[in-house]
């Protein structure tokens, strides 16, 4: 699995080409004239706006709040979204932090830092075009929650895969998650959902699914896991 920092440094290796390309000038051009009391004038792309939100860029913390807030608005704006994104990094990865990054709960770090990653994208989606006077730490809270309750439901995932690793003897043949499970068959989840009827209804062991799917045991139960908290909890 990519650790946190491969995922980090692909993220900023993305942004250094993303940011400086002409479509970054353009959504920059997009910014300044719609904010043209943020002072941003003299910047040439879009790396330039998170080198000026970095804590010895120069500006004040007000005047940094103002640019994240601006940003917020305009994150109907793919770029100007990915812009947000990156220079919240650091701050999501703080977040992860102090969760202890799923500590006694998710096996590698690096999974935690993906999902907040995808959880802070996530969330700039709902909120783009809202105007939030402190937008950093807003977002932040409310990934600190969402991230929460992922790591809550990934625990009783974890209590129940344990309990079927215990108790390897099929569960009855007619259930309610029976029929949802049938639901995804012939769907781009149909994998994932015969694999789980495999272990749960026929009791077959993890170790044999993951040898028949030429998968590794550790993964593939991440993948039973996040399959069930999405579509069968």
């Amino acid at each position: 699995m990519t650790n946190s920092t491969d995922l980090l440094g692909q993220l900023r290796r993305e942004w250094r080409r993303l940011g400086s390309s002409s479509d970054a000038r353009v959504a920059l051009a997009l910014l300044v004239d719609r904010h043209d009391d943020l002072g941003l004038e003299q910047l040439s792309d879009l790396t330039d706006v998170v080198a000026a939100l970095e804590a010895h860029s120069g500006r004040n913390v007000l005047e940094r709040a103002a640019i994240v807030r601006a940003l917020l608005e305009e994150s109907r704006h793919p770029l100007l979204r990915r812009t947000l994104l990156q220079t919240m990094l650091p701050g999501i990865v703080s977040v992860c932090r102090q969760l202890r990054f799923g500590d006694g709960i998710i096996r590698d770090p690096s999974e935690t830092v993906a999902m907040a990653v995808s959880f802070a994208s996530e969330l700039l989606v709902d909120w783009a075009g809202q105007s939030r006077q402190f937008a950093a730490p807003d977002i932040l809270s409310a990934l600190r929650g969402r991230l929460r309750r992922w790591l809550l439901k990934e625990k009783e995932a974890t209590r129940s895969v344990s309990a079927y690793d215990q108790n390897n003897e099929p569960a009855m043949a007619t259930s309610p998650l029976e029929t949802r499970l049938n639901s995804y068959r012939g769907s781009q989840y149909d994998r994932l959902a015969r694999l789980t009827y495999a272990r749960v209804f026929e009791g077959r062991s993890l170790r044999e699914l993951a040898r028949d799917d030429h998968s590794a045991p550790s993964s593939l139960q991440a993948e039973l896991q996040h399959f069930a908290i999405r579509f069968l909890i």
